[in-house]
């Protein structure tokens, strides 16, 4: 039996590419924040376990984030003990020094900050100027370190495109990139917010980026689809050495704050590219489509992932 009829790609690696990918799983975080309706707190539970069952080490959980500004993710509190004991990483969202109490007093070792290359954007989600965003987050960052967290992780917001100020200087994104290193982040995510970068932006923010000294190897990149051109993105990340790519399962996830921003890359899309280029995730593809599917059917909706699709259809 070929490798297409067991729902594989047939593997045929490219010069230059790394051996290995780790991939990021954020579909139980910043996938489920953004459905209308409320998943329930056990449903969630399940799919995070389902998740790392598919061979996925990280699973990106919840977000201790105000329940005010994301009623979807208020239940962070119950769902985080009810995984805790999962054999993966499981970062969490932390906006502030309160919500960093919050994870912490669960036992949350690794632990995100929201940052953005923007004024505007970084208004409209966080009250603040980029500046006073920053300001905020160094507190965080340095008690989490001192608290022992595993990672700091620096999430990126509008790194390509703004749906106010248009497209977005690499000066302004080494900037943040720089400052969130500065005050202890080990992780920087550089996300396509409103999926408008092309393979050409990619690696020129990449270029910007090693030359100001941020390490190839502190970076993640986190696509939307938008265009269409969230794996052609991820490829000229990972032809730059790039080994951590952020995707939502089944596609799931937008930003609330970006009413132009489209779903996550689809991770199931991001692991056929992969096998197909001999680059190892150690994840089980029929599993994570299963999960996907199961997740879909809970939603009531079928999932927007083109290989969830094409592996559905197969008999």
């Amino acid at each position: 039996m070929s490798t297409l009829e067991l729902g594989l790609p047939m593997p045929v690696p490219a010069p230059g590419l790394p051996a290995r990918v780790r991939i990021h799983e954020v579909g139980a975080r910043d996938g489920l924040q953004n459905e209308k309706a409320t998943v329930p707190t056990e449903v969630k539970a399940e799919f995070i376990r389902r998740l790392a069952d598919a061979g996925l080490t990280t699973v990106e959980a919840t977000s201790f984030v105000h329940p005010k500004w994301v009623p979807q993710l208020a239940d962070a509190e119950q769902l985080f003990p009810l995984v805790a004991d999962l054999p993966v990483a499981l970062p969490v969202l932390v906006p502030n020094e309160r919500g960093l109490d919050r994870a912490l007093a669960l036992g949350a070792t690794r632990v995100a900050v929201f940052a953005s290359a923007t004024e505007s954007f970084a208004k409209a989600n966080l009250n603040r100027t980029v500046d006073e965003a920053l300001a905020m987050f160094e507190p965080v960052v340095a008690r989490a370190k001192a608290e022992g967290a595993e990672q700091v992780r620096g999430y990126l917001s509008m790194c390509f495109g703004d749906p106010w100020e248009g497209p977005v200087p690499a000066s302004q994104v080494v900037h943040v990139c720089r400052a969130l290193l500065d005050m202890g982040c080990d992780e920087l995510s550089l996300g396509d917010t409103i999926g408008v970068a092309t393979p050409g932006q990619v690696s020129a923010l990449l270029t910007a980026l090693g030359a100001a000294g941020v390490p190839t190897e502190a970076l993640a990149v986190h696509f939307h689809d938008t265009y269409g051109q969230a794996l052609a993105n991820t490829l000229a990340a990972l032809q730059y050495g790039v080994t951590t790519v952020d995707a939502s399962a089944g596609g799931l996830g937008g930003c609330p704050y970006a009413k132009s921003a489209t779903g996550n890359l689809a991770t199931e899309d991001l692991v056929w590219m992969l096998h197909g280029l001999g680059i190892e995730t150690g994840v089980d593809l029929g599993r994570l489509v299963a999960t996907s599917e199961w997740m879909a059917g809970r939603l009531g909706r079928p999932s927007p992932s083109r290989t969830v699709r094409a592996l559905s259809h197969k008999e």
